[in-house]
């Protein structure tokens, strides 16, 4: 039986932000509820300003919470916060590493503030260059690093003190496709191979699609959807056929009375809809427009994808706005 990791109950955060004299309350996270499981890799997505990093800092005890209750990695979040220090790894996206050190020091260093001793931490350390593709990087200084290795080097120092549970926040953030697909492998790796629970922010939607077993999607500071990728496109309401044809009023009529159909939308001689079971819809309707002599010039067909739940759930893309806060501007605790 999977034992939870993570357990958060109403946890908030409100911050105070001085305009002039005058001081305003502003509530970056109003009570979130989560649980992750061991040996998951779950997703925490959310547009600009949902709330996605004030509540990842709140559980990596970086941000004190304003109200709620947290066990994090079997500690209590607020009277035992060394203690989830102690039992956690966490990555940062603007990474933790100096550029004039050299890799391998650095890691030690980092490892020795745990507590682990140098041997061992040597030890360690090789082991996850190894697994990193890292071999022979060890007294190269992170400057002279690519993107990939900076982040790959940033992972092997989160997980150094050998934590049950990572922190990634953005982990792939500026990299090409390739090195993006290359820490994907890695990323998935540190469950499969290292048993190692996996909580990261990603503004990347392939990336939660193709990594986690589930999502949690903020917005406001609540979270307004939660469950497997698959789970959260099935609700958005079906494929979405969308038609090209001179005749666009009568198709969608024929397509409206297709089974369980959505009301069509008509832009131009274009027109769109969403079905449940989209491929043998299309297969129904292009013989009903065939039978009824209406000509069609482009047929697609399109599954619902994660941005679609992201428009659906909050009205907005995710890729709206790429910039992450952790609190107002001017903001106070």
């Amino acid at each position: 039986m999977l034992r939870t990791v993570i357990h958060a109950r109403g946890l908030s955060r409100t911050f105070r932000k001085k305009r002039g004299k005058q001081t305003t309350e502003v509530v970056a996270v109003a009570g979130v509820d989560l649980d992750v499981e061991a040996g998951e890799i779950v997703g925490f997505l959310g547009p600009n300003g949902a709330g996605k990093t004030t509540t990842m800092r709140m559980l990596t005890t970086l941000l004190a919470p304003t109200a709620g209750t947290a066990t994090v990695a079997g500690c209590d979040l607020l009277t035992d916060p060394v203690g989830v220090r102690r039992r956690i790894g966490y990555v940062s996206q603007a990474g933790s590493t100096a550029p004039e050190n050299r890799a391998g020091e650095e890691l030690v260093s980092h490892a020795r503030l745990y507590g682990v001793s140098t041997a061992e931490a040597t030890a360690r350390g090789k082991q996850l260059f190894a697994e990193l593709d890292l071999d022979g990087l060890w007294e190269r200084q992170p400057k002279a690093m690519s993107g990939g290795q900076r982040r790959r080097l940033d992972i092997a120092m989160g997980l150094v003190h050998v934590p049950g549970l990572v922190f990634l926040d953005e982990p792939t953030t500026g990299l090409d496709p390739q090195a993006r697909a290359n820490l994907w492998q890695h990323i998935e790796g540190l469950r499969s191979e290292r048993g190692t629970t996996v909580f990261l922010t990603t503004h990347y939607l392939d990336e939660a699609d193709a990594l986690c077993d589930r999502v949690l999607v903020i917005d406001k500071g609540t979270i307004v959807a939660s469950g497997t990728p698959d789970e959260l496109k099935s609700s958005v309401g079906g494929d979405l056929l969308t038609l090209t044809s001179p005749r666009a009023a009568d198709v969608a009529g024929r397509m409206a009375g297709l089974p369980g159909a959505e009301a069509p939308t008509v832009d131009g001689d274009r027109v769109s809809c969403r079905v449940p079971a989209g491929g043998a819809a299309l297969v129904a309707l292009l013989r009903d427009l065939d039978a009824a002599g209406i000509e069609v010039d482009g047929v697609e067909s399109r599954r619902p994808s994660l941005d679609d739940v992201f428009l659906t759930v909050t009205g907005r893309s995710l890729r709206d706005g790429e910039q992450t806060t952790t609190e107002p501007e001017g903001a106070q605790a």
